[in-house]
C-alpha cells in the first residue's frame, strides 16, 4: 500500500465537502419550489371552462380575480398532518397562477365550483354583435 501525505487528500476532501454542502442546499431549495397547479381550458361552445387541480384546498383557501383578458387564481396549502417530516413529495405553500383567456369572455360571468380537489370556473363567451360581424371584426 502506498502512503500519501495528508495534504494530498485535502483537495479531494475539500471538494467532497463542497459537493455535500451543495447537495444539502439543493435539497433545501427543492422544498421551497413554488406550487403550480395544473390547469386546462375547455371550449364548451357558448362558454369557456377552466379546470384546475387544487387537492387539499377548500373554497376559503382560494382567491379568484379577473382583470382584462386574464384570470388569476391564488391559494395556499399547508402541511396536511403534524409530525416529523421524513420525506416530502407533496407541494405546499402559496401559489399564484395568471392565465390568459383563450377567447373573449363576458366580464363578471364566472361561476366557480370545487369538487374532489378540482376547481371548475365557467365563463360565458362574449358574442360578436351584428355590427362587428358586418365589419368583419374578429
Amino acid at each position: 500500500a502506498r502512503c500519501y501525505p495528508a495534504d494530498m487528500n485535502e483537495p479531494v476532501l475539500a471538494r467532497l465537502n463542497t459537493l455535500m454542502a451543495l447537495r444539502e442546499e439543493v435539497e433545501s431549495i427543492g422544498s421551497a419550489f413554488p406550487w403550480e397547479p395544473a390547469a386546462d381550458w375547455l371550449d364548451q361552445d357558448t362558454h369557456l371552462l377552466l379546470v384546475m387541480d387544487v387537492p387539499g384546498l377548500s373554497t376559503e383557501q382560494l382567491e379568484l380575480s379577473e382583470e382584462g383578458g386574464e384570470l388569476t387564481v391564488a391559494g395556499e396549502r399547508g402541511p396536511a398532518h403534524t409530525g416529523q417530516q421524513l420525506s416530502r413529495e407533496r407541494p405546499e405553500g402559496r401559489f399564484v397562477r395568471t392565465l390568459a383567456f383563450p377567447d373573449a369572455v363576458v366580464p363578471g360571468s364566472a361561476q366557480a365550483s370545487l369538487s374532489s380537489g378540482v376547481l371548475s370556473v365557467r365563463f360565458e363567451k362574449r358574442r360578436k354583435t351584428w355590427l362587428q360581424l358586418e365589419r368583419g371584426e374578429e
